[in-house]
């Protein structure tokens, strides 16, 4: 195995620029096989259980209201309070993992979500109930934006939508799998069932911590530099012992180019040539989660409170519509590479804004065109909103691609608080059509956003696109 490169001494670059761009190309020579699958697996069951968890909330309503004697400002309460922690958490876990690292802050994220759910299981009234969803909200809103970014840093350019997408069909997997086992145990169990089965993944950290390796180009960029190459090395010997193939020589690497304020985060962010792609991907996560989340925590509630359907088939019919969502999400994955992220993300907002347009003016008036538009839009809005997961990370530097994936992470919490506070303003007042056209244009606005200024990274190594 050759770990010689441009800018070298002894096998070690002169500086942090010349070895973060070292080690970019030593990822891109990388043939994909089983130690990708791997950690792709082990980051993968995280992030499946912390979509079960957030989605966990909405099965459970129908039951806590009737349990609990909710009102309907305290039932937007229970669904909104934890997207507040996300938004928190996506803010805070940016920040820290490009500071202390992708791997610590994950396998924290995991812990805490654990005892959590743990913890539900023992509350008796909406106060604490609301308090530990707010601190279990910190834990996923974390974990989610910095495990995109961590997958995205240890794959190669080539096939990484296909690779990275993939991976991220566990969470619109873990929503679907809470929405079958909800719909399945909810009534024969309750819902403290549902909350104790969702603390046993929390042990997952451990083998986080164990079996993942940092980020080298994490590693490289904090001037860690015997350690991101020791790591490096690591994973090529692990790929070659797979492979039983050595690997090729790695393409000369120019040091990446740094600008001034390169240290400033935030300001980074929201300046220079990183200013434009932070509006625009904040406003294309706003809009798809916005959507999101404005259909899925009021399905089960419109189901049984406008149409009259018992918990079983409300919980039934919203778990259509989160499947015909996954297989939107397979499509994008399978397609994503060579259709190019700003084309996904505008057709599939596109589409959805189409459907739920047609759903408000023609289609609402029963339980089963309502089904019927809803998975259909779902198709769509799920597709665009994973291909942000795998686009978000693309457009931002090692050194702010956690924090700037987080921001939007954030921001999409945004979407999520304001989704369900706004169909449930307009619900309550009887409009049922009002609430779909309303999501269309949302949708809309992200579509237009998309088509209009989004950038396209497809098939560009990392260093490449955000030096």
């Amino acid at each position: 195995m050759t770990t010689d490169t441009p800018h070298a001494t002894a096998g070690r670059p002169a500086d942090t620029a010349a070895l973060v761009a070292a080690i970019g190309a030593r990822f891109e020579r990388l043939p994909l096989c089983r130690w990708h699958v791997t950690v792709r697996l082990i980051i993968g069951a995280v992030t499946f259980f912390e979509a079960f968890d957030q989605l966990l909330i909405a099965y459970a309503l129908p039951e806590l209201r009737a349990e609990w004697h909710l009102t309907t400002a305290q039932t937007t309460s229970l669904i909104t309070v934890g997207s507040v922690g996300m938004l928190v958490g996506a803010l805070l876990s940016g920040r820290l993992a490009d500071r202390i690292g992708r791997v610590k802050v994950i396998a924290a994220c995991i812990a805490l979500s654990g005892v959590c759910s743990l913890l539900l299981t023992l509350c008796s009234s909406p106060g604490p109930f609301m308090a530990l969803r707010f601190v279990q909200g910190l834990a996923i809103g974390g974990e989610v934006p910095v495990a995109a970014t961590f997958i995205a840093e240890i794959t190669r350019a080539h096939k990484r939508g296909r690779f990275v997408l993939l991976y991220e069909l566990v969470f619109p997997a873990g929503l679907t799998a809470c929405a079958v086992l909800a719909w399945w145990l909810m009534p024969l169990l309750g819902w403290r069932w549902m909350f104790g089965l969702a603390a046993i993944p929390g042990v997952l950290c451990v083998l986080v911590v164990r079996c993942v390796p940092e980020s080298p180009r994490w590693l490289a960029d904090h001037g860690r530099h015997e350690e991101a190459l020791a790591t490096m090395a690591s994973i090529e010997a692990k790929v070659e012992k797979i492979t039983g193939e050595p690997l090729p020589q790695p393409a000369p690497a120019a040091p990446v180019a740094r600008e001034s304020h390169s240290r400033s985060g935030l300001r980074e962010l929201l300046t220079g040539r990183y200013r434009k792609r932070t509006l625009v991907v904040c406003a294309l996560w706003f809009c798809g989660y916005f959507v999101n989340y404005g259909i899925s925590s009021w399905l089960p509630t419109i189901y049984g409170s406008r149409f009259h359907l018992d918990l079983s088939d409300a919980l039934l019919y919203s778990t259509v519509t989160s499947c015909a969502g996954f297989l939107g999400c397979l499509v994008v994955a399978l397609t994503v590479d060579r259709i190019g992220r700003r084309h996904t993300v505008t057709w599939c907002l596109g589409g959805a804004a189409l459907c739920l347009l047609l759903l408000g003016l023609f289609a609402g008036g029963s339980a089963s065109s309502v089904l019927i538009w809803t998975s259909l839009s779902a198709v769509f809005f799920f597709g665009a909103n994973i291909c942000l997961y795998l686009y978000t990370p693309e457009l931002f530097p090692t050194r702010i691609r956690a924090l700037g994936t987080s921001l939007g992470g954030a921001v999409n919490r945004l979407g999520v608080i304001l989704g369900p506070i706004v169909v449930g303003a307009v619900y309550a007042g009887g409009a049922l059509g009002t609430v779909f056209v309303t999501l269309a244009v949302v949708a809309l606005v992200g579509s237009l956003t998309a088509g209009v200024a989004a950038e396209e990274t497809s098939g560009r190594q990392l260093e490449d696109v955000a030096p």
